[in-house]
């Protein structure tokens, strides 16, 4: 069952509820698949992540926060997603490229086809579909309120958020042959 599949939302808007929902089926149901996330995903993707969102680099410049997001997904492609897909698995990624359209492309200000082609630079590869869970911000902020752990990214202004789901909003409108918005305010 080869297969790449992304999940995207706002910050609080359930991706990573849903993705905990569909490794335990998956394993009950027998379903080879690799689940992974962004950044990070291998190892060295996973100290870039530290870096990116570590809250003592607030002084991170907006292209670097982008070029260090491309950076680690191509190092993520090239270590875990395409040697899964070349075992005939399912991969299911949460966050991939849409991300960066939406936080450095759009709420960054950086452009979406700036951003896209430095990505598609790094590696030439998209997924098969995205689900995209729409949250209003207001709502996913108040989800993650409380949370144990905050990264840099959680330290916005609420402008910003808004800006983020603007920016997702506008990659549903322009992939919409490969993105697909979920209502994520419905109960799990």
């Amino acid at each position: 069952m080869k297969a790449f599949i992304t999940i995207e939302g706002n910050d609080g808007s359930g991706k990573s509820t849903v993705i905990e929902g569909l490794k335990k089926v998956f394993k009950e149901r027998g379903i080879d698949t690799v689940f992974t996330r962004e950044p990070g995903g291998s190892m060295i993707a996973e100290k870039i992540r530290q870096i990116i969102l570590d809250p003592v680099n607030t002084a991170m410049d907006d292209k670097t926060e982008a070029l260090l997001y491309a950076a680690s997904r191509r190092q993520h492609l090239t270590e875990t997603v395409i040697p899964a897909l070349e075992q005939d698995k399912l991969v299911i990624c949460d966050r991939f490229i849409d991300s960066s359209l939406a936080y450095q492309g759009y709420a960054r200000g950086i452009g979406i086809e700036k951003v896209l082609e430095v990505n598609m630079f790094a590696r030439e590869y998209l997924p098969k579909v995205t689900y995209f869970f729409d949250v209003r911000p207001e709502v996913g902020l108040a989800r993650i309120q409380g949370r144990d752990k905050i990264d840099r990214l959680d330290l916005e202004e609420f402008s910003f958020h808004q800006k983020v789901y603007d920016g997702y909003k506008e990659v549903c409108k322009l992939y919409p042959e490969r993105v697909k918005p979920i209502n994520g305010e419905r109960e799990i």
